[in-house]
């Protein structure tokens, strides 16, 4: 039985254990969240070094990643370095990969998102799926300093976003990661802000917690590409009015978990490290897995079926 374990900065009320099989091997899969405590992720991760098979990083990213340049985020190397015996991951390896194939999969069999308005909450924490949709036609807004900073300013297309990381993220890179997002508590609660920005779209695409930390109640006709959504949070958007929800990652067990966790599994089942293991060994292993999003229709008419 191979283990991956979820470290996250999350909260501990969405920890989740499942077992799953995955090209004949058994995996136990858990998440265990520290409700924003730093330094309880790094306990969690000097105990279990070298007892289990990989870690995911879990509530926060290691880097933020625009096109093929990556930024280390300063609180989370201070994490990783935690872990000397086991590697860890933080999904941005399946983010730059599954979440390209799933908007291509979704292309090829009709969803039509040429000219239909897009809302990226963060394309820096998701630069894969960003730059898939744009290539799909998707008419692209990147909420990254609305969401991720707080200033209500939209980038209108994936060259405008390009910029603006470009001269920010070294800067954003330094700035303590309760500042970029949600953790603990803070990701059970959603205080209705920038409304316009999800109003004026059709579909709402990225982070889950970044979705759902400002969305209004009234979300009627919108469909959601996201992930690590629990049944609790199913329900609160089909009764917001959502139409359809699509996670990149499949259902395991009842709930979809994170690209972290789903990452742990690939690296545990390509034999390497973390650093020796490039996008084309991730497909590799995606094309044997076979996964598939998991595409929840809660109108009529939501979605095209193939």
């Amino acid at each position: 039985m191979k283990r991956v374990v979820s470290i996250s900065l999350g909260s501990s009320k969405r920890n989740h254990v499942a077992r799953a099989e995955f090209l004949g091997v058994p995996f136990e899969l858990s998440r265990i969240g520290t409700d924003g405590d730093m330094d309880k992720m790094i306990k969690l991760i000097r105990e279990m070094d070298g007892e289990v098979d990989a870690f995911g990083l879990g509530g926060m990213d290691l880097y933020l990643r625009v096109g093929s340049r990556k930024y280390l985020l300063r609180d989370a190397a201070r994490v990783v370095r935690a872990a000397r015996k086991t590697p860890i991951v933080d999904g941005g390896g399946l983010k730059d990969t599954l979440e390209r194939r799933v908007i291509a999969q979704l292309a090829r069999e009709g969803f039509p998102f040429r000219g239909k308005k897009v809302l990226m909450v963060c394309a820096v924490d998701r630069f894969g799926m960003a730059e898939a949709l744009a290539e799909a036609g998707a008419d692209l807004t990147c909420g990254d300093l609305i969401f991720g900073l707080g200033l209500p300013i939209p980038l209108r297309s994936l060259p405008t976003f390009r910029r603006v990381a470009y001269l920010a993220a070294p800067l954003v890179r330094l700035l303590p990661f309760k500042m970029l997002y949600p953790t603990g508590r803070e990701q059970e609660r959603t205080e209705p802000r920038y409304t316009r920005f999800y109003q004026e779209t059709e579909i709402v695409a990225g982070d889950f917690h970044f979705i759902r930390r400002y969305m209004p109640e009234d979300m009627a006709g919108k469909i959601i590409i996201t992930n690590t959504v629990t049944q609790a949070d199913i329900e609160e958007l089909k009764a917001r009015g959502v139409a359809a929800l699509i996670t990149t990652t499949p259902e395991i067990n009842g709930r979809s978990f994170g690209t972290n966790v789903l990452e742990g599994v690939l690296l545990v089942l390509s034999g390497k490290r973390p650093e020796e293991v490039g996008p084309e060994d991730y497909n590799s292993l995606l094309d044997r897995l076979g996964l598939k999003p998991r595409i929840l229709r809660f109108a009529e008419g939501a979605l095209p079926r193939k």
